[in-house]
C-alpha cells in the first residue's frame, strides 16, 4: 500500500473544485484514459488574467485525483503568469509529498496548467510527450523522458516510472530508457567538468617568463633560502630550462638536489610552466 500524507488523502477522499465551469475562459484535456490517467483542467479569469475560479475532471488513481485538486486550490488567486512558474515539485510539496511512483501525476497536472495557458494566449502548445515513442505501453516519447531526467536528476529507470510512467508495462524499452539517462547524465557531468576546468594558460613571450621566473624566485623562493642562510642567482632561461646556481648554505647542504627539484622547480612550475625543468649550474 503506498505512504500517503495526510493531505494526499485528504484532497483524494474530499477533492476541492470537482466538475465544470460554464463557459471557462482557458480548458487543457491531458493524459490517456487507456494509459490510466486524464485531467480536464478549466480556468475562469478576470480582466486582469487572474485566475478566479479552477475546476478539474479527471480519470485516475489516488494521487491523480489529490493532485487535480491541489492544483486548482493552488492556481485560485494567481495570474496567470505566477501560475506559469509553478512546477510539478511544487504540487508534491503543498500535498506534503507523494510516493516517488506516483509522481507522475503531478506532472499531469502542470501539463494541464501549462496547456491551458497556452491555449487561452494564442499561443502553440508543443507537449513534452511529441517525438519518438520509446514506452508502447504507456505511449511515452524520448522528448518527455529526457525532460524528466533532466529536470529532476533521474538516475535509474524505476526513476524514470515513477515520473513518467515509462518502462512500468512490459520492459521492453528499459534498454532506450537507460540509454537516454547515460546521455543525459553524460552531457550534465560533461558540462559540470567544463565549468570547474581552468582555463588553458595563454603561450608566454620569453620575456614574460623571465620576469615571471626572476618574480617567483624574488617572492616564494629566496625569502626562504636566506631563513636558513641560503640564498639563490638565476644564471640562465633557455626556453623551458632554468639554470640556477645555490648560494651560501644551500651550496653544501646534503639536500640541495632536494632544494633544487622540491623547492626552486615546484614553485616555478606552480608559478611559471608545469613544463618548467631546473638546472644546477656548474662551478
Amino acid at each position: 500500500m503506498w505512504d500517503y500524507s495526510e493531505k494526499v488523502k485528504e484532497h483524494f477522499l474530499h477533492p476541492r473544485n470537482v466538475g465544470e465551469i460554464a463557459n471557462p475562459d482557458a480548458v487543457a484535456e491531458v493524459g490517456n484514459i487507456t494509459c490510466g490517467d486524464a485531467l480536464k483542467l478549466m480556468l475562469k479569469l478576470d480582466g486582469n488574467e487572474r485566475i478566479v475560479d479552477a475546476k478539474f475532471q479527471t480519470f485516475g488513481c489516488a494521487s491523480a485525483i489529490a493532485s487535480s485538486s491541489a492544483l486548482t486550490e493552488m492556481v485560485k488567486g494567481m495570474t496567470l503568469d505566477e501560475a506559469a512558474r509553478l512546477t510539478n515539485d511544487d504540487i508534491a510539496e503543498f500535498l506534503e509529498g507523494l510516493p516517488e511512483a506516483k509522481m507522475h501525476c503531478s506532472v499531469m497536472g502542470m501539463e494541464a496548467l501549462q496547456k491551458a495557458i497556452a491555449t487561452y494566449r494564442g499561443q502553440e502548445f508543443i507537449p513534452e510527450e511529441e517525438g519518438k515513442v520509446v514506452c508502447r505501453c504507456f505511449g511515452v516519447t524520448d522528448k518527455l523522458i529526457e525532460k524528466v531526467v533532466r529536470d529532476h536528476g533521474l538516475k535509474t529507470i524505476e526513476e524514470v516510472t515513477n515520473y513518467c510512467k515509462a518502462g512500468g508495462g512490459c520492459q521492453g524499452c528499459h534498454r532506450e530508457i537507460q540509454a537516454i539517462i547515460d546521455r543525459i547524465t553524460g552531457q550534465a557531468t560533461a558540462a559540470a567538468t567544463a565549468a570547474t576546468e581552468p582555463p588553458a594558460k595563454r603561450k608566454l613571450t620569453n620575456i614574460e617568463k623571465m620576469r615571471l621566473v626572476e618574480e617567483t624566485i624574488a617572492r616564494e623562493i629566496r625569502p626562504a633560502l636566506r631563513a636558513d642562510g641560503g640564498d639563490i642567482e638565476l644564471v640562465d632561461i633557455d626556453r623551458d630550462d632554468v639554470t640556477v646556481a645555490l648560494r651560501g648554505r644551500c651550496s653544501t647542504c646534503r639536500v640541495s638536489q632536494f632544494t633544487l627539484k622540491g623547492v626552486v622547480e615546484q614553485k616555478l612550475r606552480e608559478h611559471v610552466s608545469e613544463r618548467i625543468v631546473v638546472h644546477q649550474a656548474e662551478e
